[in-house]
């Protein structure tokens, strides 16, 4: 018996070793069929190729675990539903952005621009087809500069902003200069100007925000200096702006400022940008700016770049009386004032604000009938909240130069130093032991993902989506300037830890995975669900999730799950009808852990076009 027992241990060991073996050679191969930007191999595919015959040691592998028995009684009992494709016309859809929708919502304050979902008998039960022609993005940082024409087949910008330097097409392709409507002579200048006053280049500012963005070129080349920008826009008549900032490989997503507060925690962003975005600062007593002083950091920076700022040299340009546009920037000092921001600089059309440290400079604004402080506590409930007209309060100090919330270590430092958060215990349940713990967690689970799908850390997954992020320790663990993650915290998640992703100068935003996500098909290059399916279960149908992952998903993208095996077993069953091919394997612990890894890869095609498979 012991003999026996020994042998099935070495076999158990042995086949461990074909999987981790197998699946390897399974994404090398799927390595070598990625199409780039003109429609050739790519130099990653093509150095996979090359070594493509290291696949050949072992033939005929097993590519299933332990439980591959249980997946195949379960797949061959019950018929599978195949998902059609849906109609060309939805090959851009955006289900809570549609634009036919949009229409039936009043148009003050943006509300038509904001989140309308479709009710549950609107929803579409297909596949999102990639465009006639689609190809997989240039690896960063050509993509910064250059979108193949197929992907996002509209040429409205290259006439609307000619002259801004925004956009050119050229041939098969779309070129992106560098410029804006506020920077033509190209966004590195402008940084550099910014630079002038802000600390750009020392890592006391890495996270920022860009409202309304256009096709994002600001982040774009932000992204050298190691900041890490957070752009959006809403889907209106410039077509397809965060889509550009998407293939570009730039963060981005639909978003207005209406009515709903922003999807972001309080205390988030280093750095605040609007360059001629349209957005009406001084209006409604200043909501908008309040509401960017609430996810704005004590110390942070806001930057103004446009109208109304020096408004007497360019009133006539801009073809606007002088009185309301002096009215228009007296609204936005005033607002600025009572938000406890000093102006650090203004030239030329740039101002930029600092918000102070603390409010123990601005105690005065205390006894002031125009200030209403929000509740305490309130500052994160932001999903589908109406927008405060209140202030959100400063955390308390101590003392008159402390940083109210906590200092934060400048950048990459910042990535591993314990967050204020957590260590002013303003998490629940989440100590520093616990925090470092998870660190260590996640570093060996991604070094095992390394093994699985060894073109994670090769650039060939620019755009990167955490479904269930928790305290950033996959981000964290893949940190890489090939890569960026956006990590998403579940709004039925039990505890809320976005605040503690950006004080580790990473990024991320509130959602509910009930729901479509803010952004157009084909955003991502990989998907990352970490008990995702057992968060939602009982919370809404597991097919719908699984087809809005489709949708986000490029063509040839990866998906990691990591569940209860129970749990991606079903996921196993719904993906064998999404075209997709799919691989389990054991937690990287061993084969009684009942906690595995589901590995998948959309298969490549386009409207009206054939399915590629690795199978």
């Amino acid at each position: 018996m012991a003999l026996k027992n020994h042998a099935e241990g070495r076999t158990r060991s042995w086949v461990q070793i074909f999987i981790v073996f197998g699946l390897c050679c399974f994404f090398y191969i799927l390595g070598a069929w990625q199409r780039s930007g003109f429609g050739k191999g790519d130099s990653i595919a093509l150095e996979i190729t090359k070594h493509g015959a290291d696949c050949n040691i072992i033939p005929s592998l097993n590519f299933e675990t332990h439980h591959a028995g249980d997946v195949g009684n379960a797949v061959e009992s019950e018929k599978l539903e195949s998902f059609k494709p849906c109609p060309p016309r939805y090959v851009d859809y955006t289900p809570c952005q549609d634009q036919k929708r949009a229409m039936t919502f009043p148009r003050d304050n943006m509300i038509y621009r904001e989140r309308h979902c479709p009710r549950e008998e609107e929803k579409l039960h297909c596949l999102v087809p990639a465009p006639k022609g689609y190809v997989t993005p240039f690896p960063w940082p050509k993509s910064r500069d250059y979108v193949p024409y197929a992907n996002a087949p509209y040429k409205a910008l290259t006439v609307e902003k000619a002259i801004q330097n925004w956009i050119q097409y050229e041939g098969n392709v779309f070129r992106f200069p560098g410029g804006g409507t506020q920077f033509p002579q190209g966004a590195d200048k402008y940084i550099d100007q910014l630079a002038d006053v802000i600390p750009i280049t020392n890592g006391t500012v890495r996270t920022a925000l860009d409202t309304g963005c256009g096709v994002a070129s600001w982040g774009a080349y932000l992204w050298s200096r190691n900041v890490l920008t957070m752009s959006f826009a809403p889907r209106d008549s410039h077509e397809a702006q965060v889509q550009f900032a998407l293939e570009r490989g730039v963060p981005a997503v639909i978003g207005v400022l209406g009515t709903i507060k922003m999807p972001y925690p309080s205390r988030a962003f280093d750095m605040a940008h609007c360059s001629r975005c349209l957005i009406p600062w001084g209006a409604n007593d200043g909501k908008y700016l309040k509401e960017v002083d609430r996810v704005l950091r004590p110390g942070g920076y806001w930057i103004l770049s446009g109208p109304p700022i020096n408004w007497r040299n360019n009133y006539k340009a801009w073809q606007r009386p002088k009185e309301d546009l002096e009215e228009e920037q007296q609204k936005i000092e005033d607002a600025a004032k009572l938000l406890c921001w000093e102006k650090k600089h203004e030239k030329g059309e740039i101002a930029i604000w600092q918000k102070r440290v603390n409010d123990e400079s601005c105690r005065s604004r205390q006894d002031d009938s125009r200030v209403n402080f929000c509740k305490a506590g309130e500052a994160n409930d932001v999903w589908y909240k109406k927008m405060d007209e209140c202030i959100t309060p400063y955390p308390d100090v101590s003392t008159p130069d402390e940083v109210a919330g906590g200092e934060l270590k400048p950048f990459p430092e910042r990535l591993y130093a314990v967050p204020p958060r957590i260590a002013s215990g303003s998490v629940p349940g989440v100590s520093v032991e616990a925090y470092q713990e998870d660190n260590n967690v996640w570093k060996k689970h991604v070094s095992a993902y390394k093994k699985i799908n060894s073109l994670i850390d090769s650039g060939r997954y620019r755009n990167i989506l955490d479904m269930n992020a928790g305290l950033g320790g996959f981000a964290a663990a893949l940190n890489s300037p090939k890569l960026w993650v956006m990590n998403v915290m579940p709004t039925i998640a039990e505890k809320d830890t976005l605040g503690v992703i950006y004080e580790r100068g990473l990024i991320g935003i509130y959602h509910d995975w009930c729901e479509a996500f803010s952004t157009y098909p084909r955003t991502y290059d990989l998907i990352h669900a970490n008990g995702l399916f057992s968060l939602y279960k009982d919370k809404c149908n597991i097919e719908d999730i699984l087809l809005e992952m489709d949708r986000i998903l490029r063509p040839e993208g990866a998906v990691i799950f990591r569940d209860d095996v129970d749990v991606l077993i079903k996921v196993k069953k719904i993906t064998a009808g999404m075209r997709w091919d799919t691989k389990m394997v054991d937690h990287e612990d061993g084969p009684l852990v009942p906690e595995k890894v589901l590995v998948a890869v959309k298969q490549y095609w386009t409207v009206g076009g054939n399915t590629t498979s690795a199978q």
